[in-house]
């Protein structure tokens, strides 16, 4: 054999179709086992408190809706109720939908999506990407308008769909219980003594907190929404004025906080240039929750607070709240 055709076969780059197979990771493994970010300089104020984000978007589709889209699609492909030649349907804000969207892609299921029309740009044109069919309701209406259109499409034809049901579905907040409680634990070594996070499908809260709480009952869990039925922190609930989540149990809440969306976008552009991180709106709003709580504490105390940032800044580069109140007069 040549010297040429001897390395070709020694080339450890040239493998055959069974080695290659071990070569790598399939992408829905790369869902969870996300990073543990320790904000270290936003709030020098609170020098007894460490604070800590799960840093979502490093899942494949880009947030925390990764874990529950793929334990919804696994749960249903276990029952029988997903199987193939049905269409997974469900209502979202946009992120769940881009988990099915891009779960659907690649398992081959047709993906049907209902949303509000005031969804972002951005959120639009990656469930387009993905080939998900959307299916637009009143901005006014917000998600409440998407879960009604989608429990209409569902009653009229249910031998088409897989209607996931995100806000009722149990696998939802199993999917947190189950992943994202235990990370949390092993990454902050037990040391967790608050938990926060944002109510939407409530899933997030309800499965981390119910984890925590059994690993130890002291955690301290504040749950968030927003101040009003009319705000900008998308994908999160105003409870008192929307279709309550068939999964949320409210007597896991420690404590129930409200969140301006004003201070959720001041804490967005804090967090951007002080920490360089560049987060949601919703994620904002987790860590202005971080913040209340912090002032709860006495000065005295040790305090380990933990949150979620369901997802970064990449879907909503396009929104006016970043610019400066000066860039925004002209």
């Amino acid at each position: 054999m040549s010297a040429l055709g001897h390395s070709l076969v020694e080339d450890p780059l040239l493998r055959t179709a069974e080695q290659a197979e071990a070569i790598g990771t399939a992408l829905l493994d790369c869902i969870g086992r996300t990073p543990l970010i320790r904000l270290t300089h936003v709030a020098p104020e609170f020098s007894n408190i460490e604070f800590y984000a799960k840093a979502e978007w490093f899942n494949p589709g880009g947030s925390v809706k990764d874990r529950a889209a793929l334990a919804m699609i696994r749960e249903g492909e276990r029952s029988g109720t997903l199987r193939s030649g049905k269409t997974i349907l469900d209502a979202t804000s946009g992120n769940t939908g881009i988990a099915y969207a891009m779960i659907g892609a690649a398992k081959r299921y047709p993906v049907t999506l209902c949303l509000p029309e005031s969804a972002s740009h951005e959120r639009k044109r990656i469930l387009r990407a993905f080939g998900a069919e959307l299916l637009f309701t009143p901005a006014d209406e917000g998600s409440d308008g998407a879960i009604r259109l989608a429990q209409k499409l569902y009653a009229a034809d249910p031998a088409r769909y897989f209607y996931a049901d995100q806000y009722s579905n149990p696998a939802n907040w199993r999917a947190h219980y189950e992943t994202t409680a235990a990370e949390i634990w092993e990454q902050t070594r037990g040391r967790i003594t608050h938990f926060c996070a944002g109510l939407g499908t409530t899933g997030t809260f309800t499965g981390i907190t119910r984890r925590l709480k059994e690993l130890n009952p002291q955690i301290r869990c504040t749950s968030l929404q927003p101040d009003s039925g009319f705000h900008g922190l998308e994908g999160w609930k105003h409870m008192a004025s929307a279709i309550v989540p068939r999964i949320w149990d409210p007597s896991l809440a420690d404590d129930n906080l409200f969140i301006r969306t004003e201070d959720a976008y001041r804490t967005l552009k804090l967090l951007a240039r002080v920490e360089g991180l560049l987060v949601s709106p919703s994620s904002a709003g987790a860590f202005a929750g971080c913040l209340a709580v912090a002032m709860q504490i006495p000065r005295g105390e040790r305090a380990v607070i933990v949150t979620v940032f369901p997802d970064s800044a990449d879907k909503y580069l396009s929104e006016r709240f970043w610019e400066d109140e000066e860039e925004s007069a002209t």
